[in-house]
């Protein structure tokens, strides 16, 4: 087999995917937190008693960064790259990288969109106080889908690295 696959390395493959997941699942907590933050602030504003009930809608989407800081990481520890002994071979790598492509891909687009539910969900606690944990369960359905996109992820590299014999 080829050490190079359309003239890149296996372990930068790897690193290419596990980079891509990590930055976009930050991406898109980034955002989904500006934007749930946001509607948070003005309402704490108005009435700082509901930042309590407030702070996990505009907290939720951090999790995609948590997810594909978890994807990043699981490439370098399942490949043995961390030791400096993998043996990836381009084409190996670039499989290494499509497995990462779920958890990011998703992780961007339900970070932003958990937040535009969190925002929307706050709005329903600026009104109601008492509707708190109802309001929770709308950026959680969102959620859902990063949570499923991770754990294709984490299955697709598992069976890379019994694959590969990582």
């Amino acid at each position: 087999m080829s050490d190079l696959f359309w003239g890149i390395s296996g372990i930068n493959w790897a690193l290419f995917g596990g980079g891509v997941a990590a930055v976009l699942g930050g991406v898109g907590s980034a955002i989904g937190i500006t934007i749930a933050s946001a509607t948070v602030s003005g309402i704490v504003t108005e009435d700082g008693e509901k930042f309590g009930k407030l702070l996990p809608l505009a907290a939720m989407p951090s999790t995609q960064g948590i997810y594909g800081f978890i994807a990043a990481v699981l490439v370098l520890i399942f490949f043995n790259i961390l030791g400096g002994e993998s043996t990836l071979t381009g084409p190996q790598g670039f499989a290494v990288f499509l497995a990462c492509l779920p958890v990011a891909f998703l992780g961007m687009f339900t970070g932003i969109y958990q937040g535009k539910t969190g925002a929307a969900a706050a709005g329903i606690v600026a009104r109601r106080s008492e509707d708190s944990g109802k309001a929770l369960i709308f950026p959680a359905l969102v959620e859902t889908y990063a949570v499923f996109a991770l754990i294709v992820t984490v299955l697709m590299m598992t069976a890379l690295q019994a694959t590969f014999g990582g």
